[in-house]
Order: C-alpha cells, then sequence, then structure tokens
C-alpha cells in the first residue's frame, strides 16, 4: 500500500508537472500558443491583459488566454500591449489602421470607438454575435458599437458609471438635489473636511465626470451629425447652468480651490484614505478600491449613491469602457478576434477584474456581480450616458477642460470660457 501511494504521489506529480510544462510552452511574455502553430492573430491590448501589473490578475488573465488557446490550437497570439498613455496609443493605432499597419486585434476605447468607425478601419463583427447577445447589452453599449448602418464594428466587453460617494458618519442623508450637494459640502467643511472633491484638472475623467450635470438638463454636445452644438442656443443656456454649478461650489466652499490640481481617481481615494473629505465624485471601481485601503471600520462608514441633479427627477451619468475589434481583412482573423472577446473578456474578464459587464444577464451569472452594491450599479446603467460617438469628442473634451481650469480658478469668466472653448471645438471640427 506504501508503495502504491508513493506511485500515486510520483503520477501525481508528474502530471502537474506536464501541465506547467504545456502552460510555459503555451504562454510567454509576448506570445500565447504554440510556437510553431500554423495561424498567427497579432493582438494589442492594455493591462486588461496577462500584462496587469497586479501578479494576480496577470495569473488570471494568463490561464483564460491558456484556456482559450487550448481551444483553438491551429492559432497562436502574438501579444503587444500599450503604455498609459492611452490617447497617444490610441491615436497612433488609428494612424497605422489607416496605413494598412495596425494589429489584427486590439483594444479600442470606447470614447474614441467612433473615430476608427468615420476611417472605415474597423472590421464586420455582426456574424459572430447573435440577436440574443446584442439585445442584451444596455442600450448605450448596443449604439455605441454599431456604426450608421447598424453594423457591428467592435464588442465592448466592460462598462463603469459614476456616482457620489459619502462618509455616512458625516453626512448622513444622500444629496437629491445640487441645492443638497452644495449645502453637504459646507456642513462637512464645518466639521473640518475639505468639502466636495472631483476631477478637475487636465484630464479626460474631469470632463466626463461633469457632464452627467450638463446631461441631467438635457444638453448635447453634437447634434446628429456629429457637429458641436454645446456652445449655441438652448444647448448654450444648459451648459452655462451646469458650469456655473460646479463654479459655485468652489466659490462658495463647498469644494476647495485645489480641486483644478485633482486629475487622477486615485487622488480621491487618497484623500478618503487620510479622512480629508466626506463627499467625491468617483468611479464605481473605486468602492472595492476604498474596500482594499480602509480599515473595516472605516469603511462601513462610506456608502454611495446617484450623482445629485439639477432637481431630484433629473438625473444622468457618464458610462465609459474598452471593446475589443479587429483591423483585419482576414476573414479567420476577423473570426478569431470576435472570438477572443466572446470567450476571454465577455464574462470571464468581466468577473476577473470585477469590471461591470455590458450583458444584464451577465450581473446574474457571476456571485461577484449579486452585491447589492452591483445590484445597484446595474440598475444606474439602464439609464447611463456614454460618450457621443463622434469624431470631434476628444477636442470638446480638450476644451473643456482648459474652460474648467479657467472658471473654478477664476482667470476667465463662464460665458467668455464657455465661448473661447466653443469657437476652437469649430476651428477643429471644420478640419476633420
Amino acid at each position: 500500500m506504501k508503495r502504491a501511494m508513493i506511485s500515486a504521489l510520483a503520477l501525481s506529480t508528474i502530471l502537474f508537472s506536464s501541465h506547467a510544462i504545456l502552460a510555459q510552452e503555451l504562454a510567454t511574455k509576448d506570445r500565447i500558443g504554440l510556437a510553431d502553430a500554423p495561424k498567427t492573430l497579432v493582438v494589442r491590448l492594455t493591462n486588461d491583459s496577462p500584462n496587469n501589473a497586479d501578479p494576480a490578475i496577470a495569473e488570471g488573465y494568463q490561464k483564460l488566454y491558456v484556456d482559450f488557446i487550448k481551444k483553438h490550437p491551429d492559432w497562436k497570439l502574438q501579444m503587444q500591449f500599450m503604455s498609459a498613455d492611452i490617447g497617444t496609443e490610441q491615436a497612433k493605432m488609428l494612424e497605422q489602421a489607416k496605413a494598412g499597419n495596425a494589429p489584427d486585434c486590439a483594444a479600442v476605447d470606447s470614447f474614441v470607438l467612433a473615430q476608427f468607425m468615420v476611417n472605415h478601419v474597423l472590421a464586420d463583427f455582426s456574424p459572430y454575435f447573435s440577436k440574443e447577445e446584442v439585445d442584451d447589452l444596455f442600450p448605450f453599449i448596443r449604439d455605441g458599437i454599431t456604426d450608421k448602418d447598424k453594423t457591428i464594428r467592435a464588442w465592448w466587453w466592460d462598462t463603469d458609471l459614476r456616482v457620489l460617494y459619502r462618509n455616512k458618519s458625516i453626512v448622513a442623508d444622500a444629496p437629491q438635489t445640487w441645492d443638497d450637494l452644495k449645502k453637504a459640502g459646507i456642513a462637512s467643511v464645518g466639521q473640518g473636511m475639505e468639502g466636495i472633491l472631483f476631477n478637475a484638472g487636465r484630464y479626460e475623467g474631469s470632463t466626463f465626470d461633469w457632464l452627467a450635470n450638463y446631461w441631467a438638463l438635457g444638453g448635447k454636445l453634437v447634434d446628429d451629425s456629429g457637429k458641436p452644438v454645446f456652445g449655441e442656443g438652448e444647448n448654450k443656456e444648459k451648459f452655462l447652468k451646469a458650469l456655473n454649478y460646479y463654479k459655485d461650489l468652489v466659490d462658495s466652499g463647498a469644494a476647495p480651490k485645489r480641486v483644478t490640481t485633482i486629475g487622477n481617481y486615485d487622488d480621491l481615494n487618497a484623500a478618503a484614505a487620510a479622512g480629508t473629505t466626506a463627499l467625491f465624485i468617483g468611479g464605481n471601481w473605486q468602492y472595492a478600491q476604498l474596500k482594499v485601503t480602509l480599515d473595516d471600520a472605516d469603511f462601513k462608514n462610506w456608502t454611495f449613491s446617484p450623482i445629485p441633479g439639477p432637481t431630484a427627477d433629473k438625473r444622468s451619468t457618464g458610462t465609459g469602457g474598452w471593446t475589443i475589434a479587429s483591423f483585419s481583412k482576414d476573414k479567420d482573423k476577423v473570426e478569431m478576434c470576435a472570438n477572443l472577446a466572446r470567450e476571454v473578456y465577455m464574462g470571464p474578464a468581466n468577473n476577473l477584474q470585477q469590471q461591470l459587464p455590458t450583458r444584464k444577464t451577465l450581473f446574474d451569472k457571476y456571485d461577484v456581480f449579486k452585491t447589492e452594491a452591483n445590484q445597484t450599479f446595474a440598475k444606474a446603467l439602464v439609464d447611463g450616458q456614454a460618450r457621443p460617438g463622434a469624431p470631434i469628442y476628444p477636442e470638446i473634451s480638450n476644451q473643456i477642460q482648459i474652460m474648467m481650469g479657467d472658471v473654478l480658478s477664476g482667470t476667465k469668466k463662464p460665458e467668455e470660457a464657455l465661448d473661447a472653448a466653443f469657437n476652437a471645438t469649430m476651428e477643429a471640427y471644420k478640419r476633420l
């Protein structure tokens, strides 16, 4: 019996070793699949990949990729990874795509997806996703991945939204309106806090977080043709109202002037951890980060609620996320890229990184999304609003960032700053 036990142990060790060796053969830093596989797919990704800085996440992705390639043994994935400068990376990839030398399959940020569509560089994903899968997407996701001909040009696999975080021990009740939030911010200052914090520096997040206020008023950035309209007519009035709301938060002391230097969600977490703020506008992913950052007693004091609107019944929240798209003209490569989006990212990667799914049913499929917090996020996504699918949006965002700094610092008056932002945007629009 002892010899049998030793033999069984030896066999299990051999099997484990063979699996480990196979995994090593199938996964290197820049390749997934056997080196001599007859077909190659060049894939360019963010850190939502085996290149993630978190060892546990990286290991999880490697397993997902190895399992995926085992189902497609004739293929190998040649891996490329983007730097943290996402804007530059996406712009470079668009130029490569226009020149015909982009990767076969890549991560495309949802807010620049329209630029790739208008340049006709994305392959058709429509044959590879069922009507049931498409119908299960949140409405803004479905609209975002289809072009004007209703052709699916990418698969948007994860999303996020913005909420108001608050320390219940200092701000007991959730502010429902802009006036409520101003009063709560001033009251928190009276208790030794620095008021409500939000991104207002030179950062895309500054634009996106603030836009919830403009959208809550029914404002539009562009018309149906993609032409900027935020600086004229009723849209201008709504824009100024939302801009003056932020200005009043700073002028009244409900928010500190230093918000113009905040351009990173990590800064908001740091303030919460340091106990210097009881209110901030942030992303849903920060709830899990706060849980890790704060001790249990402090974390129990933190909760979130929808971003207040001009009135309690007028609210909006910005939603973002990443897509997987193909630039290839080879049908087999396009299908392989779609397979990657479905088998690795649509569900498994959401579960691995706790990133919100874009399909409603996935919230019930994975236990991590069955929590009260994530179910609340899911309900909010039904009314989520994505950045407009217009090529001019990046320049609109750039000008809003400049405008926000000028207004909140007192360098320019709101209407003067808005006019300058709109005029600069229109000049850029004419050059498209």
